[in-house]
């Protein structure tokens, strides 16, 4: 028994590190294959799916058209909207030719509402390629579409994954959603690398609207809350149909969450899908949460006792020192960084909230988009 909590510590470092070093070197590859991407001017539509953002998409909207790109349109999907966003659409309308617009006024009780608006959106794009973000968000450069649009010059490829970080703000839930969303990005931007991608994010997404049509869109889960960009991916990206672009122009920000109770409610939604992935997606995620969590217990044991503080001191430095070098890796790909001040306990917490945030999304029930 003396030396059973050590060992089982050692056994969740060992797993810990196991996924960092094969991130490292999957993003690595991605960024060697990121590099050696040409230009291209092939077409390109800019999807926007909107429920109640007319102030949001009054910002996004002037950006998106400076797009230094010659080849491309703007389809804005106003989702039932209650507020201004129609007559503010429909007086963009006639003076801007690279906007369209479609309007959903009541969506079928079977669909989730917001797949059912995208698919509307994807089937009325003039263009092959489709480049999806929210409305809530902000490309970094007016190079965001020109560098997606990159990753889909091969005819092979159906996917593009890019990065979507939360803009810098001070406090600790800040300092944590910069963690976690780093953590999540460097997962599977990485992991298109080394043997193929589980997910992308709908923020900041590219994929071929023929390919979407030809294998019925999100018809394998059109009733689930959420997956519009996870679940779909899931499903159908592999290691030879998938890049990732990392690069700091081709980013699209977003405001993040003000409290621990929104932020709470929207990674419920994003974490309850994940039930609903690949076999081997689950166990490679099951296995990262479940060493978090136990080097986490495992290391306060063996603090807590008297016999063996070094061992703990000796797992916990050099599991910190591997993490800052791998995030600083990611963060000089990105170009967007965060404080690394409260490291160690934002990592400790991030522990708890895997715990706590994972486990009741395996469990939660339908959570509606609006």
């Amino acid at each position: 028994m003396e030396y059973l909590v050590p060992a089982l510590c050692g056994f969740f470092l060992f797993i810990h590190l196991f996924f960092q070093f094969k991130w490292w070197i999957g993003l690595s590859k991605v960024n060697k294959r990121q590099k050696a991407l040409a230009k291209t001017e092939v077409g390109v539509s800019v999807i926007v799916c909107a429920h109640d953002e007319e102030e949001n998409l009054k910002a996004l909207i002037p950006l998106l058209l400076a797009q230094d790109y010659p080849n491309f349109e703007v389809i804005i999907v106003d989702d039932r909207s209650n507020d201004g966003t129609y007559d503010h659409l429909l007086g963009l309308k006639d003076s801007t030719p690279k906007l369209k617009m479609v309007r959903v006024d009541n969506s079928p009780n079977h669909v989730n509402g917001k797949k059912y608006g995208l698919t509307l959106g994807i089937k009325a794009a003039a263009n092959d390629i489709v480049l999806l973000t929210d409305a809530d968000c902000r490309p970094a450069s007016n190079q965001w579409v020109a560098e997606m649009a990159k990753g889909l010059n091969s005819e092979k490829i159906q996917f593009v994954l890019g990065y979507s970080p939360y803009y810098t703000e001070k406090g600790f839930l800040n300092n944590f959603i910069q963690w976690e969303t780093t953590i999540t990005g460097i997962n599977y931007l990485g992991s298109v690398g080394v043997g193929g991608a589980f997910m992308g994010v709908g923020r900041n997404l590219a994929y071929r609207k023929s390919f979407f049509l030809d294998n019925k869109g999100f018809n394998a889960h059109l009733k689930v809350t959420g997956g519009d960009d996870d679940l779909y991916v899931n499903a159908h990206a592999t290691s030879q149909n998938t890049v990732a672009i990392v690069n700091p122009q081709a980013l699209v920000y977003s405001h993040p969450k003000k409290s621990f109770g929104t932020y709470w409610t929207q990674k419920l939604r994003h974490l309850s899908v994940g039930k609903r992935y690949n076999a081997g997606d689950k166990i490679n995620l099951g296995l990262w949460s479940f060493s978090q969590i136990g080097f986490w217990v495992t290391l306060l044991i063996l603090a807590l006792s008297n016999t063996q503080p070094y061992w703990a001191l000796g797992g916990f430095l050099g599991r910190e020192v591997l993490t800052l070098g791998l995030l600083s890796y990611f963060h000089r790909l990105t170009g967007h960084r965060f404080s690394y001040w409260a490291l160690p306990v934002i990592d400790l917490f991030y522990g708890v909230y895997l715990l706590l945030v994972g486990g009741r999304a395996t469990f939660a029930k339908r959570v509606k988009w609006t």
